[in-house]
C-alpha cells in the first residue's frame, strides 16, 4: 500500500465534493443531519474549504481512497481536521488511521482537535486508537446523534 495525501486545488473542488458526498450520504440517511453533515454541503464550500485551508485527497498510490481537510493556523492554537473520510469500497484497511498520522507529519504531531459522531463507535475508536481524548460536553444534535469533541496534546 503507498498511502499519501495530495494537496487539493480549486480545480479538484468538484471531484473532491462527488466523493465527500459518497462518502458521507450514509450517515446523512441515517442521521438526517442537514446542518452538519458534509454530504449536504455545496460545491462552493468545498471551494471555500480548499482556498482557506488544507484539503487533501487521501491517495491509496494513483487512486483517490478519501479525503481530510487540516485548519493550521500556523500559531499555538490547535489545528482541526473535518472533515474526514474514507469512500465505502476502501474502508478497514487502516487508511483512515494512516491518514492522520499522514496529516500530522505534515503539520506538528502536537496540538490537534475534532469532532465526531458518538453513536458511531468505529470513528471513536479510530481516534482514540491515535491518542485523542475526549473533552468538554458532548452535544445532542438530533434525538440520536450526539457530537463529541477531541483532542490531541
Amino acid at each position: 500500500m503507498n498511502l499519501h495525501l495530495k494537496r487539493a486545488q480549486l480545480s479538484d473542488a468538484e471531484a473532491m465534493h462527488r466523493m465527500q458526498v459518497a462518502a458521507f450520504l450514509p450517515l446523512y440517511e441515517k442521521y438526517h443531519d442537514t446542518a452538519i453533515n458534509p454530504a449536504c454541503e455545496s460545491v462552493q464550500r468545498v471551494r471555500e474549504k480548499i482556498a482557506g485551508s488544507r484539503y487533501y485527497f487521501i491517495m491509496d498510490g494513483p487512486r483517490a481512497v478519501g479525503g481530510i481537510r487540516v485548519v493550521d493556523h500556523g500559531d499555538e492554537r490547535p489545528k482541526v481536521i473535518s472533515p474526514l473520510f474514507i469512500l465505502r469500497e476502501h474502508r478497514n484497511r487502516g487508511l483512515a488511521q494512516m491518514a492522520v498520522r499522514a496529516a500530522e507529519r505534515l503539520h506538528g504531531e502536537h496540538r490537534w482537535r475534532l469532532d465526531t459522531i458518538l453513536e458511531e463507535p468505529g470513528n471513536c475508536h479510530l481516534y482514540e486508537k491515535l491518542g485523542y481524548r475526549r473533552v468538554g460536553e458532548a452535544q445532542r444534535v438530533r434525538p440520536n446523534m450526539t457530537i463529541v469533541d477531541y483532542e490531541k496534546d
